[in-house]
C-alpha cells in the first residue's frame, strides 16, 4: 500500500534529470567566453614570468645605478665647490684681456702677430670694405 502523496519512482528520476539539465545549460551560458578572451587567458602565465624576469632585471640596474651614483657622489660636490671658483677665474681673465687690449699699440701687435682674440670691428651696413681682393696681374 502506497501513499498517494508519494511520487512515483520515475516521475521522481525524471525530474532529477531535468533539473540536472537545466543547471548544465545554465552553468554552460554563464561561462561562455569568446575565442579572444580564452588566448588571452591561456598567454596570462607566461606573460607574468616575462613581467617577473622584467621587474628583476630593472630592479638590478636600479641597484647597480645607485651603486654608481653613490661612488660619483663626492666627485660631483667637489666639482659642484670647485665651478663658481673656475666661472669668476674665467671672468677675471676675460677682464685682464679687456684690459691688455685697451692699452694704445696692443691691438696692432695682436693683428700683426696673429694672436689678437678679439674680432675685427664691424663695417656700417652699406659701406665697401677697404680690402681689396687679390690683384691678378696680366701678362
Amino acid at each position: 500500500m502506497s501513499d498517494k502523496k508519494d511520487p512515483p519512482p520515475g516521475d521522481v528520476r525524471a525530474a532529477a534529470q531535468a533539473a540536472l539539465q537545466a543547471a548544465q545549460e545554465a552553468a554552460s551560458g554563464a561561462l561562455r567566453v569568446p575565442a579572444a578572451s580564452a588566448q588571452i587567458v591561456a598567454q596570462l602565465p607566461g606573460l607574468l614570468e616575462n613581467l617577473a624576469a622584467a621587474t628583476e632585471r630593472l630592479n638590478s640596474t636600479l641597484d647597480r645605478v645607485e651603486r654608481y651614483m653613490a661612488l660619483a657622489d663626492p666627485t660631483l660636490q667637489a666639482m659642484d665647490r670647485l665651478l663658481p671658483q673656475l666661472e669668476a677665474l674665467a671672468a677675471q681673465r676675460d677682464a685682464a684681456f679687456r684690459a691688455v687690449g685697451d692699452l694704445p699699440g696692443v691691438g696692432a701687435f695682436g693683428r700683426i702677430t696673429g694672436l689678437s682674440s678679439r674680432e675685427e670691428p664691424t663695417q656700417e651696413k652699406g659701406k665697401p670694405s677697404k680690402k681689396r681682393g687679390p690683384s691678378r696681374r696680366k701678362d
